[in-house]
């Protein structure tokens, strides 16, 4: 592809989203209304339409600590821009002040976009928020966004499900409220019931969450991955076992934000790892050592 071919974020595409706009058959964001969503895993080009749509046309964006700068550059140059994040161990507005903030704006008769990382409604709060709206009679749209635990494992490399591995995948949050480790969870069954295990928010917790899942039935040895910055130009992945994850996150200082899956899946990054295959890595053909003959193509 040539470069006259590429089209650079924040310009051209925003022009042709309007344009295409009627035969899409695009929402009207409608001033007095708040709509909850989705920017996906960080990597821009993983928007909606109806995400692209709804920054173009809001007259304000609350946005969250996980949305990257760069998808920012696509609001609408006159809308203003209202930073409302949580980052663990950090000063963070209370979440009834968020929805606080979301229902005077609206009432304002403000076109109000409350953007996410992620997907609204996995492990965003954007339940909590859209109930106040509903509490405060305010008109709403849910636009769902790529999780981060599916569409961040993909940019490593790793899929959530496989025949030969899974059929289940349980997706976990790794602290409360509160910040405490979720103890309160079911953990033997968790840790018996799905081949599969992604965890959200859980990198400070990982070495109790890991003693947890082992003293319930894991092995030790199991593959775990953890993805930091996921989607973005400044991807880590850290491939460890479960047994040691901990201390290896210590070791190679290992920060957050980050996804992690446990499980057999881990194994497939051996060849699915599509972006280090671009650097140059040498792809496996048989991760799992399951394949015969009859399946080489």
């Amino acid at each position: 592809m040539s470069d006259d071919n590429i089209i650079p974020i924040g310009t051209q595409m925003p022009d042709m989203l309007s344009e295409a706009a009627p035969r899409l058959s695009l929402p009207v964001f409608e001033a007095g209304w708040v709509w909850l969503v989705g920017a996906g895993p960080g990597d821009p080009g993983l928007l909606t339409l109806h995400a692209l749509h709804a920054l173009r046309s809001a007259d304000v964006v609350v946005y969250d600590a996980l949305v990257d700068e760069t998808v920012l550059e696509f609001a609408n140059p006159r809308a203003r821009l209202e930073y409302s994040g949580k980052r663990g161990g950090k000063p963070s507005p209370k979440q009834r002040d968020i929805s606080a903030k979301l229902v005077e704006l609206a009432r304002k008769g403000l076109r109000v976009l409350r953007l996410k990382g992620g997907d609204p409604f996995v492990f965003g709060r954007g339940g909590e928020e859209a109930l106040a709206l509903v509490d405060a009679g305010i008109p709403f749209r849910i636009v769902p966004g790529v999780t981060a635990g599916i569409g961040g494992l993909g940019y490593a490399g790793i899929p959530v499900t496989h025949r030969d591995v899974n059929h289940a995948v349980t997706f976990i949050t790794g602290h409360m409220a509160g910040g405490a480790v979720p103890e309160n969870l079911d953990w033997p069954s968790i840790a018996k019931g799905s081949p599969v295990l992604v965890l959200y928010m859980a990198l400070s917790h990982l070495a109790t969450i890991s003693d947890l899942l082992i003293s319930n039935g894991r092995l030790a040895s199991e593959p775990v991955a953890l993805v930091r910055n996921a989607t973005l130009a400044s991807q880590e992945v850290l491939e460890t076992t479960l047994g040691t994850a901990a201390a290896d996150v210590a070791a190679v200082g290992f920060k957050a934000p980050a996804i992690i899956v446990i499980g057999e899946v881990v194994r497939l990054r051996q060849s699915l790892d599509w972006l280090g295959a671009l650097e140059g890595r040498i792809l496996k053909s048989d991760p799992l050592g399951t394949r015969s003959e009859k399946d080489v193509i």
